[in-house]
């Protein structure tokens, strides 16, 4: 497959506009209304009142949003904006947004720019046609944007324009959530809520907010653009639907922290330029196990923060790819045989005061406040792993968890030797011996001494402790990270409210009461501790004696959104009405049936007008061939092989035949189901494996049929960025 020679002349002379040597603190965050850009544009008294409410939640009154509105005008205007938008995260997995130019006429036919107050706090950009989940109607389907005052106000430079971009929450009419950050900022107040109960519980007074904070590793592939545009299938699903792996793929284990590639270094520079100007803390980039496969991640934000930052980094991946021709892919699976990618989801709780919660600290006091907050997320997890299971259920996902680079959907705790061996001995009375010099007092004789970063990596754990924080290895690439933060804060919001009433039950010191609590915990929560290989088959055995739920697919994973315990948990922490969770039960469903329904439609178009065709046109040549060479060699053996190779041939282009007709037949059938949860179970059921049987003929052809006749990019040619 021979790339477009215009193409690759336009990667190579691509130009980027910062052209000087400057240093990333000269211009990071450039692009953003911070607080530089605040103090040096607004009056000290509403500088003020903003910070209060950004900080401490305080409500801005419409005297100060206008005078915020107007200076953030005047910087936009100044930096290029002609327009403005409220930017929302609908239940599509994406963001949204509408454009309003700053202009507004004038009675002597001139226009002058004009922002209010009214038009920063709220939006109404209809928004008719996004997923609500039977919320509303599409006749009475009014939506409200809300300004999201803890997440920075930006500009976006595309092509010649700039816009300024509001974050907002979306709404609907009555009030319910209709986007991924409405509940992911009701999950932060709940989680702060129950976090300074249990602090001011333990003694302290000084912490006066709690946020939970989330780094993201974005893992991505990178594919030249010319092989993207031919394939329809990662064009319209994101992922190969037939092509069999490559003589060489990861198996030697280069690629993975290996040398960049000068054009890919140059993509990736580009990338990490345009996310400094917005304020995001890219730190590292390297490359991944599979070939073409890579990696960026950043440093720890605030979550709302953290879940917006990383749709700008997706938007920014894809965007500047075509700067440098290449399609950048997001999706969990996009080559089979291959190693998916996910986007693992370090997450922790921080004080307004510089605590890290999920780190364990050098005086007893830090130390004992640390497993407090271990042992409720460990029982968050415990109690509610299905209901985190079906945070990271979609159809991609299902490609990608259990494979040999994903955990399985068992969803289980690492923690280590150490602190799993801690926890045993407080289950069982006895006093641990120090292992190395880093020793954590928990200031009570009768508890063990708890040893500082002794806890390695478990790449095989869904959720891992690692060392400061939780790493939530199941989040899938393509997905936005709020709806599993949301889930995160909300259960162990409830854990916490939980220990904190046994704490106070116990009565008496305090510390005693934490320890002797964790020792009635630990002998249930201890279930869903597993330090070993999550991937064999040993493990998953023991997880169904010890009762672990194992959704393996989206379907069944999802369930869990409609049961009480799930109604009951976010109804009493006010991040979701009945109602409202119900709606993302089926919206989930629905855009996972959609997603299956666009494959299978994709799947038979290729079949039928690619790869059918190129092995009837080769087995047309075989036997002109054979016919030719028979009329020539009688009887001769070494005419069978040949026609055994038109017999194969012709097998599996009859087998393709028959198989997308049969896969047809199925897309009629369960599109005919009613029942959204029937009709799912179905397509994943009947349909999938239907669609892999497809798979393994058209791929088995592709080893048979001569290059000049597939016309489809094989995995060899994309997978090997030149």
């Amino acid at each position: 497959m021979k790339r477009n020679k215009q193409s690759i002349a336009a990667e190579r002379n691509y130009t980027v506009e910062r052209q000087k040597n400057e240093p990333v603190s000269s211009y990071f965050g450039e692009l953003t209304f911070n607080r530089k850009v605040m103090r040096d544009k607004l009056p000290k008294d509403i500088y003020t009142k903003l910070v209060a409410a950004i900080d401490e939640g305080e409500t801005l009154d419409l005297n100060t949003a206008n005078a915020v509105a107007h200076a953030m005008k005047e910087w936009a205007i100044d930096n290029g904006a002609t327009h403005f938008a409220h930017w929302f995260q609908p239940m599509t997995g994406s963001t949204a947004s509408k454009h309003d130019a700053f202009v507004e006429p004038v009675d002597d036919g001139r226009v002058v720019e004009r922002f209010s107050g009214s038009q920063l706090v709220q939006g109404e950009p209809d928004a008719s046609s996004f997923p609500s989940g039977g919320i509303r109607a599409t006749f009475e389907a009014r939506g409200y944007t809300g300004w999201d005052i803890s997440s920075p106000v930006f500009l976006k430079k595309t092509g010649i324009g700039t816009t300024l971009y509001i974050p907002t929450a979306f709404i609907s009419y009555t009030g319910e959530a209709l986007d991924e950050k409405t509940p992911l900022l009701r999950s932060n107040r709940a989680v702060n809520k129950s976090a300074l109960r249990i602090l001011k519980l333990l003694g302290n007074t000084a912490s006066r907010k709690v946020y939970s904070t989330c780094g993201p590793e974005q893992e991505y592939f990178l594919i030249d653009k010319d092989f993207f545009y031919k394939r329809q299938d990662l064009t319209l699903a994101g992922r190969t639907l037939i092509g069999a792996p490559p003589a060489k793929g990861q198996e030697l284990e280069d690629q993975y922290f290996g040398s960049i590639k000068e054009r890919v270094l140059s993509y990736m520079h580009e990338v990490e330029e345009k996310l400094y100007q917005l304020g995001y803390p890219a730190k590292t980039r390297h490359n991944e196990v599979a070939p073409s496969q890579f990696e960026i991640a950043p440093i720890f934000e605030e979550a709302n923060v953290a879940a917006d930052h990383n749709q700008l980094l997706m938007d920014t991946l894809r965007s500047v790819a075509k700067h440098h021709n290449f399609a950048a892919l997001l999706h969990e699976k996009p080559f089979a045989g291959i190693n998916g990618s996910g986007k693992h989801l370090n997450w922790s709780l921080s004080t307004n005061d510089g605590i890290n919660l999920l780190n364990p600290g050098d005086t007893p006091h830090e130390n004992i406040q640390f497993l407090a907050f271990l042992i409720s997320t460990i029982r968050a997890v415990y109690y509610n792993a299905d209901i985190l299971r079906a945070s990271v259920a979609h159809s991609g996902n299902d490609h990608r968890l259990g494979a040999n680079e994903a955990p399985p959907a068992i969803i289980s705790v690492f923690l280590g030797e150490q602190l799993t061996k801690i926890l045993q001995d407080i289950e069982n009375g006895a006093i641990s011996a120090a292992t190395d010099k880093a020793i954590i007092d928990l200031g009570i004789a009768a508890v063990p001494l708890l040893n500082k970063d002794n806890t390695d990596r478990n790449r095989t754990s869904p959720f891992a402790f690692t060392g400061n924080k939780f790493e939530f290895r199941a989040v899938g690439s393509s997905q936005s990270i709020a709806w599993p933060a949301t889930v995160l804060n909300t259960i162990v919001a409830e854990s916490l409210d939980i220990i904190a009433d046994k704490i106070e039950a116990k009565g008496g010191d305090i510390k005693t009461a934490l320890i002797d609590v964790i020792k009635d915990e630990i002998k249930e929560l201890k279930k869903v501790l597993f330090n070993g290989d999550n991937y064999t088959e040993e493990w998953q055995q023991e997880a169904a004696k010890r009762k672990l739920p194992n959704a393996k697919t989206t379907p069944e994973a999802l369930k869990a959104l409609e049961s009480s315990k799930a109604f009951d948990l976010f109804e009493k922490y006010e991040v979701l009405s009945k109602v409202e969770l119900k709606s993302r039960h089926t919206i989930s469903l629905e855009k996972y049936i959609t997603e299956i329904k666009i494959e299978i439609k994709a799947l038979r178009n290729i079949v039928d007008t690619q790869i059918i065709p190129a092995g009837l046109k080769y087995q047309k040549e075989i036997a002109k061939s054979l016919a030719a060479a028979g009329g020539v060699i009688k009887n001769s053996p070494f005419l069978d092989a040949q026609k055994e190779l038109l017999e194969k041939i012709s097998g599996l282009v009859g087998g393709l035949i028959a198989g997308t007709r049969d896969l047809g037949k199925l897309y009629d059938e369960g599109s005919a189901i009613e029942d959204e949860q029937a009709q799912g179970e179905f397509f994943c059921s009947k349909a999938k494996s239907k669609m892999d049987e497809i798979r393994k003929l058209a791929d088995e052809l592709e080893y048979y049929v001569d290059d000049d006749l597939w016309e489809i990019p094989k995995f060899w040619e994309m997978l090997f960025i030149s």
